[in-house]
């Protein structure tokens, strides 16, 4: 059974109360003693080790080193873990949450869900399990706060079309990780209500972020938006109020921002399992997700073309989204630049295409090896990549089921003596709907492999194997949850502000 509802903005003389809001309907959701879905548990489990898998991978990185580094200016024995530290090196929880979030999002290598907007819902665990660590809670209580967290995020998706007004995803983030912390937390619904409201207001910003030459700031973004989130919890459990009706409001997200539009929601009931995480889809590829189906409809094509120095031309038919998102329809040139930056390469369709075609396989590092990228006769082939807009393939993604869109598409390979190829591909793989659905297997094969070099193989698998069990750790057993790694040597690099004052 499901809840139904409109939200629209409203003039100050019939501004709606409270509880008609909104915000008190997330916090109701939030607050209620819901049962779980078993399904949905198991999945909770999957995706902590695809967190730390990817986060693992990343922890060498420069933007994860900088992150680390600020979080440690405010290191507290009683506080959360650092991925990649030792136990007894923590931080507190916020500067946790960002540093491990970070760490997470680098390699844009995991899950995605799609419906009026996109999301990457798994931006809300690092926060929460940081939380969830120095607050003492249980995996339990840790599980309940995820699957509220997914749940929020994908009704806002949902609901609220963010992208289409340049707004960017994580606006959506701010109050999923505010609703699960207040479910985590058991906090009542008129605090988590204040806090949903705050962490909405403190979450906005523009898709700047992931257009043109995309900065190291896109793998910052949810952990920043964590940050918020937390502080927002922080404040409303000390009596603070947040602003209101912050979606509904004259001056509020539905007036200011989506032009005045209103959105429909549908929540479970106060007597129904959140089962949204199990419409997210998990990424094979260190990709953005529209590239998934098309790297995948690369190497299905690796070996079959003959001498690809031969092709004319690449036009992939593609839906809206992928054109504007990573495509030609963006016009941005960095998407063909072969100096451009590996954030604005993994928004780069043709780049992906090319890239996997050449290769016939894709890694979260060689794929992006700048010298393989500038070879000349690589490039060649890049520019000959070119994505367009096709209405069949709106009409396929439009489908009103997050499960049911097709992501994928058609490859019109010409080439120079005139020879047409065609070819397609709706879905990943690894999509529900695709040739190799996920499991746990394959969860764990990727956390096999991102972490060999850097985790010893006895404690990756105590690792997976308490992710698994996630519902049935205790409080002292979820506090020490984590991976110590092989890092490299410090470098000694500029010094922030948090290092003033520091020995």
């Amino acid at each position: 059974m499901t809840i139904d509802f409109v939200v629209r903005p409203c003039p100050p003389q019939a501004r709606p109360a409270a509880q008609e809001q909104l915000a008190w309907r997330l916090a109701e959701l939030a607050a209620a003693p819901r049962p779980v879905d078993p399904d949905a548990a198991d999945l909770v489990g999957c995706r902590l080790i695809d967190n730390m898998a990817v986060a693992i991978a990343s922890l060498n990185r420069q933007p994860v080193v900088v992150a680390r580094a600020q979080s440690l200016c405010f290191a507290t024995a009683r506080g959360a873990r650092i991925i990649g530290l030792a136990a007894d090196q923590r931080a507190q929880c916020i500067w946790a949450a960002f540093a491990n979030a970070t760490a997470v999002r680098e390699l844009d290598f995991h899950d995605s869900y799609f419906a009026l907007d996109s999301s990457h819902p798994a931006d809300c665990i690092m926060s929460l399990l940081a939380v969830a660590q120095e607050a003492r809670c249980s995996g339990a209580d840790l599980v309940r706060g995820i699957l509220v967290a997914y749940e929020v995020q994908t009704a806002l998706v949902r609901g609220l079309p963010l992208q289409h007004h340049r707004i960017d995803h994580v606006a959506h983030l701010g109050p999923a990780i505010a609703a699960g912390l207040g479910a985590m937390l058991g906090l009542s619904v008129p605090v988590i209500y204040q806090a949903i409201n705050l962490a909405a207001h403190l979450s906005l910003g523009t898709r700047q972020v992931r257009k043109g030459h995309i900065t190291s700031w896109k793998a910052s973004a949810p952990g920043h938006i964590g940050k918020s989130a937390i502080e927002a919890i922080d404040r409303a459990m000390r009596g603070e109020a947040g602003p209101s009706p912050i979606y509904e409001g004259d001056y509020g997200i539905l007036a200011v921002l989506l032009g005045g539009k209103e959105g429909a929601f549908s929540l479970p009931a106060a007597d129904a399992p959140c089962r949204a995480i199990l419409d997210t889809l998990p990424k094979a590829h260190s990709a953005g997700y529209h590239g998934q189906a098309i790297i995948d409809l690369a190497l299905r094509l690796h070996g079959r073309l003959g001498d690809l120095s031969q092709i004319a031309s690449v036009t992939l038919h593609t839906k809206r989204m992928t054109h504007v998102v990573m495509g030609s329809g963006s016009g941005d040139l960095d998407k063909w630049d072969p100096k451009a930056s590996r954030e604005t390469l993994d928004h780069s369709a043709p780049f992906q295409f090319a890239r996997a075609l050449v290769d016939g396989a894709w890694h979260h590092d060689r794929s992006y090896n700048p010298t393989l990228i500038a070879d000349p006769d690589f490039v060649a082939l890049w520019r000959k990549v070119e994505t367009v807009e096709d209405p069949e393939w709106n009409r396929r993604f439009d489908a009103a089921s997050p499960i049911e869109k097709d992501h994928g598409a058609r490859a019109v390979i010409r080439f120079a003596d005139g020879r047409i190829v065609e070819q397609e591909l709706a879905v990943a793989d690894s999509h529900p709907r695709g040739a190799a659905p996920w499991g746990f297997e394959d969860y764990y094969n990727k956390f096999k492999a991102l972490t060999a070099d850097f985790v010893s193989e006895s404690a990756g698998q105590a690792f997976v194997q308490q992710a698994r069990g996630l519902s049935s750790l205790d409080a002292a057993t979820l506090h020490d949850l984590g991976l110590e790694a092989d890092l490299c040597p410090a470098v000694a690099g500029p010094r922030g502000l948090f290092d003033r004052g520091q020995a």
